[in-house]
């Protein structure tokens, strides 16, 4: 079996993780966590969105943030813009970030509950604002979300995913990240999904996963796409975020966790461990609750013999 020697992480957590966060937290502890993770080696964070403030006002600063924020060169600065009304606003401020991510979901169902609009729909405003940003010199993801699953309407057709990763690349995506948007995803699935993605979107294409760990297999998951040949993953620091609508539903797999387990595994990140964990106990402390990292809490192994301690 031969995996990757080197796997690229992209922190979602100030965004993905903190916008659903039911107390706002303070512009000047997200600056922090930005910058404390930047600091850790992360090579690209997604820092914001342009969303109305009325819709998700966790993220009604993020003028504010990009300006703020101090990374060191070579960090990648990602926001999410939603439709044309948000790429507007991005683009009046694109000289605080180096890349955009779009969204929609591969189920019709999860599609028109979470941004009122059908799949065909999405994909026409999308493929204009993947236009609109490539034609200003930005790198574009884009993010279908309950890629391996939808709440509503179980099953979502591989085909169909697929198919709409091919109509994102047309449009101009360099990247195309499937999202286990409820932990419903396993192992053998994500396999076979990556398989097939690669052959069908070719190796011009970033293929990226993003797991979240609902059911306990996010992990799992990861080694699955990695055997699959992936090379690239979505995570949150400290387990941050989740979809609202499962029950039960938890946060994104942990940064820590993830980077973790591909250093045991001898799979190089660039990430400093202990800096991550430095970020995700700060975050833990600024929201003052238990996280659902697994290695914030039991810390990573030290395999040196005990008299080298």
């Amino acid at each position: 079996m031969t995996l990757p020697g080197t796997v690229s992480i992209r922190e979602v957590g100030p965004r993905d993780g903190l916008q659903n966060e039911p107390e706002t937290v303070a512009t000047a502890d997200k600056i922090a966590l930005i910058d404390g993770l930047a600091r850790s080696g992360l090579r690209r964070i997604e820092i914001t969105s342009f969303v109305r403030r009325d819709v998700i006002p966790q993220l009604a600063d993020a003028g504010e943030v990009l300006a703020a924020i101090d990374v060191p060169d070579g960090v990648s600065r990602s926001v999410l813009v939603p439709n044309s009304r948000g790429m507007d606003h991005a683009l009046q401020l694109c000289e605080h970030y180096d890349e955009i991510g779009v969204f929609l979901s591969a189920s019709e169902t999860h599609n028109m509950a979470n941004v009122n609009r059908s799949i065909s729909a999405s994909l026409d405003s999308l493929s204009r604002v993947i236009g609109r940003a490539r034609a200003a010199g930005l790198r574009v993801e884009a993010v279908i979300s309950t890629s391996f699953g939808c709440p509503y309407e179980g099953v979502v057709p591989r085909e169909r995913v697929l198919d709409i990763a091919a109509r994102l690349v047309d449009a101009g995506a360099q990247e195309i990240a499937f999202g286990d948007t409820t932990g419903m995803a396993n192992p053998l699935q994500v396999g076979e999904h990556f398989q097939d993605a690669a052959a069908r979107l070719g190796d011009d294409v970033q293929l990226t996963a993003h797991f979240h760990n609902t059911r306990g297999q996010g992990l799992a998951n990861v080694l699955a796409a990695l055997q699959a040949g992936c090379a690239s993953f979505e995570s949150s620091v400290g387990e941050l975020g989740g979809c609202p609508v499962p029950p039960g539903s938890t946060g994104n797999i942990a940064t820590e966790d993830v980077v973790c387990m591909l250093h045991e595994m001898q799979i190089a990140t660039g990430v400093d461990l202990d800096g991550l964990l430095d970020a995700a106990r700060e975050i833990r402390r600024v929201l003052d609750r238990p996280l659902g990292s697994h290695t914030l809490v039991a810390g990573p192994i030290d395999w040196r013999p005990e008299a080298d301690r």
